[in-house]
């Protein structure tokens, strides 16, 4: 694959590590593609002007105050830019737009329509039932005035797993691309019990609605199991903790759960390699960045069908259960009921998983192909369907 003759424009609107799981999966998957000789810019909102070289792309970050008028001149910017680097190397270049809604995206969008550059779109969960229906009058009637047109506009979708492909072909005819993030696989952890003896469930995502912590809160009412605790680590949005916190309050709960807000990512690692098992509760997730890394770690996992990850079921290592209350509680007791090395065994398995199927160099590659066949320079991949 000729790999000289692609110029790959990722646009996003925050690399901010508070703004949720694409806003590291980009920057890295923009790392891996820069490894493979591969030029690419990765353009976003940010806090200050720069342009700089990290980890082998260009890393272009527009500044903004947070004012609303900030930020649309910031957007213009970055689609002024893009406009003029694209026109620089004519049937070389791909814009790869992370994201649906938001301006920067439909900027992005107006960008590759008018230049005729070839498009890419990953909806980033955007278009599954939870998120269409969260401020659904909104995304209706931004559908109709320009969502649906941006989607179809876009030569290729790319989404993260099989859940998703079905739920963008029920609303777009367009080939898809199913490709899955990839994740960091650290050194094999060597678990040791805490000194006091108690083992850890882990919580590591953004405290919001969307993923489940009071059906977690709910769940953990029925069982509150001597010796184990629930640690909450992530950042607050839209205030969300206030409620969380209040619903252990009321249900005394408070000697069971910790939050310890926000992480870097040495702590984030950290934080997997002594956790005995992972929970995400969520309603939606496109991926769930987070249950890879646990598995990385070998940490076993629970999460709900809104999560694309039945192969916790297929590959033994973890529960992948229905949305709710109950399904939790079943999950939870038969999780804490095995033995240490029953738990152990699990997690291996999920590393396994891992390690051939998420790391970055097979998506990487992946990618490169992909965007190597937009581009007319390889056959279609087998990632591509329809075939």
């Amino acid at each position: 694959m000729p790999e000289e003759n692609l110029n790959i424009f990722i646009t996003i609107a925050s690399i901010d590590p508070a703004a949720g799981g694409p806003s590291r999966s980009v920057p890295n998957l923009a790392r891996q593609l820069a490894q493979l000789d591969i030029a690419v810019r990765l353009k976003s909102i940010g806090n200050t002007a720069v342009r700089v070289e990290d980890d082998g792309y260009a890393l272009e970050l527009y500044s903004h105050t947070g004012t609303v008028l900030s930020k649309l001149k910031a957007i213009d910017r970055l689609c002024r830019d893009l406009a003029t680097q694209v026109k620089e190397h004519p049937n070389k270049s791909i814009i790869h737009d992370q994201g649906i809604w938001l301006l920067n995206n439909h900027g992005a969008v107006e960008v590759a329509r008018k230049s005729k550059t070839p498009l890419i779109i990953t909806p980033r969960g955007m278009l599954e039932p939870w998120p269409m229906n969260h401020n659904s009058l909104k995304k209706k009637i931004a559908w109709r005035l320009y969502q649906k047109r941006d989607l179809d506009t876009a030569d290729l979708i790319h989404v993260t797993s099989q859940q998703e492909a079905d739920r963008v072909r029920e609303l777009i005819h367009k080939p898809v691309a199913i490709i899955p993030n990839g994740v960091d696989v650290p050194p094999i952890p060597v678990r040791k019990l805490s000194e006091t003896g108690t083992r850890t469930i882990l919580f590591l995502s953004r405290i919001h609605k969307k993923k489940g912590l009071l059906n977690l809160v709910s769940a953990w009412q029925q069982i509150k199991a001597p010796g184990w605790r629930i640690v909450i680590a992530g950042p607050d949005e839209a205030d969300h903790k206030h409620e969380v916190e209040e619903a252990i309050r009321n249900a005394d709960m408070q000697e069971f759960f910790e939050f310890i807000g926000p992480v870097d990512d040495i702590t984030k690692w950290d934080l997997y390699y002594h956790a005995d098992l992972f929970v995400l509760p969520s309603f939606s997730e496109n991926f769930g960045i987070v249950i890879a890394e646990a598995l990385a770690c070998a940490v076993p996992v629970i999460t709900t069908t809104g999560t694309p990850w039945q192969e916790l079921i297929t590959h033994s290592c973890g529960w992948w259960v229905e949305i709710g209350v109950t399904p939790l509680v079943q999950a939870l007791r038969e999780a804490i009921s095995l033995s240490d090395k029953a738990r152990s065994d699990m997690g291996k398995r999920g590393r396994m998983l891992v390690e051939n199927c998420y790391s970055w160099e097979k998506v990487g590659k992946d990618m490169a192909d992909v965007y190597s066949w937009v581009l007319g320079h390889s056959p279609k991949p087998v990632s591509i369907h329809p075939p």
